[in-house]
């Protein structure tokens, strides 16, 4: 008789998951980790997901919004809703890109840049709490195993690779 993989006591596997208990895992794990990340995000002012927009602003410059949604695998309405807020809290703001009205042109504002020392800190807190306890190895490991998923969900996804 097949025994249940092993797994926290506080996630038991359901019986309609028994095919897929790395996935539900993985499910667990990304649904935490976006409640903490929201968590530590809060306290700075932003909600998951407006930091990797503003990160990317931060990297490259003023970006297209059309350009912002494939770097961050998001679609039309997602973005805009993102920028929207970003803009009506005064991180972004927007206006037509140089050469082509049609596009529209996205640009972190000083309030905006303000906030990256805090991210960062966010950032670095969250993968301190998220590798608790694991050596470096265990964290390459992680990183790898993690990395291997990504590909193989990428294959089927194509559409969102970046």
């Amino acid at each position: 008789m097949a025994q249940d993989p092993p797994g926290p006591a506080t996630a038991p596997l359901p019986g309609a998951a028994r095919g897929g208990p790395i996935s539900h895992a993985v499910f667990r794990v990304a649904r935490l980790h976006r409640l903490l990340a929201g968590r530590l995000l809060r306290q700075v002012g932003l909600h998951p997901g407006q930091e990797t927009l503003l990160m990317h602003l931060w990297e490259s410059g003023p970006q297209r919004q059309t350009d912002l949604m494939a770097v961050l695998g998001s679609d039309s309405a997602t973005v805009t809703r993102t920028v929207q807020r970003l803009e009506q809290a005064g991180f972004v703001r927007r206006g037509p890109w140089p050469g082509d009205r049609r596009a529209t042109l996205v640009e972190s504002t000083p309030a905006g840049n303000a906030l990256r020392a805090r991210v960062e800190e966010s950032w670095r807190e969250l993968e301190q709490i998220t590798v608790a306890g694991m050596d470096g190895a265990e964290r390459d490991t992680a990183l790898s195993v993690l990395t291997r998923l990504e590909e193989n969900l990428l294959a089927e996804c194509p559409e969102n690779r970046r």
